[in-house]
């Protein structure tokens, strides 16, 4: 056993679902309108993590364009049962207001790589469902339900109904079986089978509540029926940072959890990292990982004999603490797909907004809609996952007005960005400008936060940013010359949750950094890239990147 310090999936991964299968564990995170959907990720030691799969990867299966900022895919659940891998998740079109559109469906694989199958549609009665697998045969199908109403609970309860794999359509009555706490909005339901110290068995119903905010928390139930009535635990919430604000892991909750071969048993469960005064995410919401312990009452319990998750927990690996703190050079090469470690928004038809073989060596990006459209935007980014990194690229664009320009994105959501690009006059003068977005909401407007700086007509331009904490830096340099800062330093700290246009309950994501085309002229000019490179820097700044993570 080695000690490791959460998270165990740094940056953009939330509401986690753990699943062990022999020796190889798996968790599958919400990706929103980030393409493709579902991250799913592999171990063998719950130490080290590796992206194994984004299996919603496909127009038959996964379409998001029109979804707004954060909706997306929510929540997804995986499980393994009758040699299959099951994966239920939502789709969701519509997040604010009154209303919900909320799709959940479910696909199946024989290998956790795939193929995985064209979706199964289950309902739309609410978000965050889930599939159990009960050990007499039958499958169970749970989900929050939602009531615009508010009558009395707008988050209404937990719905149970049967699943029939062969009909392939959800059966019989349809039943609330558990209405949450005093904390309210319950959501993000997983039922277990249990047998206690008697001999008979428990099911457990494990659910989120408190929202996804500072008073998120893991509320856990049990009853001997799967329908109810559900009692629950002592302590009610197993897991939360809501009665400790100086937790270094802060928005504890929506988890799940898995048995080791020894039978030790683990939690992994949603986090978030504050940053400055005003609590900031901006990596957005984590996974971390907590060991617990069954006890003679049947109940589960962190291993600390608190619900206050910990920020250093013992795990069977090591982690590999060089291979976290590497640089990443990312080359572009035809006939090889992109880096795993890239996505881009909401649309499956990819060769509408870049190619790797319309020029051998370089990513070209075809200028589509506006930064922050809701459709049909080039921008390929990745995950920020430190807190203080370098990136840069070298891009080759050649625009002939101010309606067309690409560059460097770091990049939260259409509210939320710091975009350093290469425009040009309506002469068709080039020129760099920093366009933002400063939490914006709801009226979108840019902000621009140093005069334009002219370039020559033609030529590569090298762009490249800083992070520091809460600092963010641009830089430039033309062809045969070294990089010199652009524009002031800007906030990064408002690519975060707390800033994405709804503050920390109605966004959902985390900061990326990436390359971006646009050409609102309609002509869908091309930009060309030549590399791109994410470089992890250890800084004072960053409180929690001290030593081995």
């Amino acid at each position: 056993m080695a000690t490791i310090t959460n998270p165990i999936l740094p940056g953009f991964n939330p509401d986690p679902s753990i699943l062990r299968v022999g020796d190889d564990y798996y968790i599958a995170t919400s990706t929103f309108e980030w393409y493709p959907g579902v991250q799913i990720h592999h171990s063998t030691d719950l130490a080290n993590w590796d992206l194994v799969t984004r299996p919603l990867s496909r127009k038959s299966q996964l379409d998001m364009r029109g979804d707004p900022d954060s909706c997306g895919i929510w929540a997804p659940c995986l499980t393994y049962a009758d040699g299959l891998f099951w994966l239920i998740y939502t789709d969701v079109k519509r997040k604010d207001g009154s209303f919900k559109d909320a799709h959940n469906y479910l696909v199946t694989a024989p290998s956790i790589e795939g193929p995985w199958s064209d979706p199964v549609y289950m309902n739309s009665s609410g978000f965050d469902p889930s599939l159990f697998h009960d050990d007499d045969g039958k499958k169970w199908f749970v989900n929050m339900l939602w009531d615009h109403r508010v009558r009395p609970l707008l988050f209404a309860g937990i719905a149970l109904q049967q699943y029939d794999p062969e009909a392939k359509k959800l059966i019989g009555p349809i039943k609330n079986i558990y209405q949450g706490t005093e904390l309210k909005l319950v959501e993000g339901p997983h039922l277990y089978k249990r047998a206690g110290k008697d001999g008979k068995p428990w099911y457990y119903l494990l659910t989120a509540e408190g929202g996804t905010g500072y008073s998120h928390a893991i509320t856990f139930a049990r009853s001997r029926n799967i329908d109810g009535p559900y009692e629950n635990h002592p302590l009610t919430y197993i897991v939360t940072s809501k009665d400790t604000p100086l937790n270094p892991l802060q928005r504890a909750g929506h988890g799940d959890w898995v048995d080791t071969p020894d039978g030790k048993t683990y939690i992994v469960h949603l986090t978030g990292r504050p940053t400055t005064q005003k609590r900031r995410c901006v990596l957005g919401r984590e996974t971390a990982i907590q060991e617990a312990e069954w006890r003679d009452d049947d109940w589960l319990w962190l291993k600390n004999g608190s619900n206050v998750p910990e920020l250093q927990v013992e795990v069977p690996g090591t982690f590999d603490e060089a291979k976290y703190w590497a640089e990443q050079r990312y080359s572009f090469e035809a006939g090889k797909p992109l880096h795993k470690d890239f996505q881009w928004l909401r649309t499956p038809e990819t060769e509408r907004i870049f190619s790797l073989s319309a020029k051998p060596g370089v990513l070209r990006l075809y200028g589509r809609e506006s930064v922050g459209s809701w459709f049909e935007q080039a921008l390929v980014a990745r995950r920020q996952t430190h807190f203080s990194y370098d990136a840069e690229t070298v891009v080759d664009f050649s625009p002939v007005d101010e309606r067309q320009f690409a560059g460097l994105n770091a990049y939260y959501s259409r509210y939320n960005f710091h975009y350093l690009t290469v425009t040009a006059h309506s002469d068709g003068q080039r020129e760099l400008l920093i366009m933002s977005s400063m939490a914006s909401h709801p009226d979108g407007k840019l902000t621009y936060p140093a005069e334009p700086v002219s370039i020559p007509k033609a030529g590569k331009v090298r762009l490249a940013l800083t992070i520091r904490g809460d600092k963010l830096q641009f830089f430039y340099a033309l062809e045969g010359q070294a990089l010199q800062p652009v524009g002031p330093v800007l906030n990064a700290s408002l690519l975060s949750d707390e800033c994405g246009g709804h503050a920390e309950h109605g966004s959902f994501t985390g900061a990326f950094v990436g390359v971006a085309a646009s050409d609102l002229n309609g002509t869908a000019k091309p930009a060309d890239f030549e590399y791109f490179v994410y470089r992890p820097v250890r800084d004072a700044s960053d409180r929690y990147d001290w030593g081995a993570r």
